[in-house]
């Protein structure tokens, strides 16, 4: 008779997060050539198109980030928004409620990246300690 086993024995621990600042340059790195490449289409003064993407970007990043590079994620990808998809280009404003609805969005994509996958984690872990029926 033929018995099946697993082959991965013992525990495999979650997964870390990534360092923030390498998260951080990421942001840098990533909002810097997502701006260029939507005002490059024709993006350029259509600051919604760009932060829906920004935002997109930043819940991507924050689901391998901690939860203390979200403030810094989300002003980076402002930054690039602000200064950049928007008239003038080059030139960093502040319009006191856009731009904090702005941050704002930016902040609670990261937050959400980064809680779908802490509980993504979580469960998985508790799914490898918890003992299986076999039954």
């Amino acid at each position: 008779m033929i018995e099946w086993r697993q082959l991965s024995v013992g525990m495999r621990p979650v997964p870390e997060p990534v360092a923030t600042p390498v998260i951080w340059s990421a942001a840098f790195a990533g909002a810097l050539l997502l701006v260029a490449v939507l005002n490059s289409l024709g993006g350029h003064g259509r600051p919604t198109l760009a932060l829906i993407a920004l935002s997109l970007f930043a819940a991507v990043l924050g689901l391998c980030a901690r939860f203390v590079a979200a403030p810094g994620t989300a002003v980076l990808c402002w930054l690039f928004l602000n200064g950049f998809a928007i008239p003038p280009a080059g030139v960093l404003t502040w319009a006191g409620g856009r731009d904090g609805t702005w941050l704002a969005c930016l902040l609670g994509a990261t937050v959400v990246g980064t809680a779908c996958a802490r509980v993504v984690n979580a469960r998985a872990g508790y799914r490898r300690i918890t003992p299986r029926d076999h039954g």
